[in-house]
């Protein structure tokens, strides 16, 4: 896997943290500059980690499933790019502004889930999975960075085409792999 499509990976699985961050920014009025920070840290951290714990967990069963690889990573990107775009056409309520250990780590969390499955298409695709993880951590910062201080300013990015964006690379990403 080569850098670009780990760029194209690591925007595509931001989206969700991005998207949450963007609400976060529509709502925070008071300590933006710390409530960016944490919500860009623990979505960067735990972007950086779901991949990791992914590839070694699917590394025991790797000799197992070679054969398949190629329509595994297919089908992983895109399941993934599919729920992204369906989850974009779904109401949802993000009102929800809290800045607990427990509320920052249910957002990390909720929002890196894909990156796991990400992990063992890295793992099948026999990519430096410590560079991706990386990649994918810092610029899951950079964007929740992006979309608070875009949901703060801007008042009304249209997060669904975000989402819809990001399931689109993850689809190309998945035709890719079988190609």
């Amino acid at each position: 896997m080569g850098i670009f499509q780990i760029l194209f990976l690591a925007i595509a699985l931001s989206i969700d943290a991005m998207t949450v961050s963007f609400t976060q920014g529509l709502m925070f009025k008071t300590n933006k500059r710390k409530t960016s920070f944490l919500l860009a840290l623990f979505f960067g951290f735990f972007q950086f980690l779901m991949p990791v714990i992914g590839y070694f967990c699917s590394l025991t069963v790797y000799n197992y499933l070679k054969i398949v690889n190629t329509w595994i990573i297919f089908i992983i990107f895109m399941f993934l790019g599919v729920k992204f775009i369906k989850d974009a056409f779904e109401e949802k309520q993000e009102k929800i502004c809290c800045l607990t250990f427990m509320c920052l780590l249910t957002f990390a969390i909720a929002t890196s889930i894909d990156a796991l499955g990400a992990g063992i298409s890295l793992c099948f695709a026999k990519a430096n999975i410590w560079f991706a993880s990386i990649i994918i951590g810092i610029i899951t910062f950079i964007n929740s960075l992006i979309g608070f201080w875009g949901g703060f300013l801007f008042q009304k990015l249209p997060a669904k085409y975000l989402q819809i964006f990001g399931g689109l690379i993850l689809i190309g990403l998945a035709i890719k792999a079988i190609l």
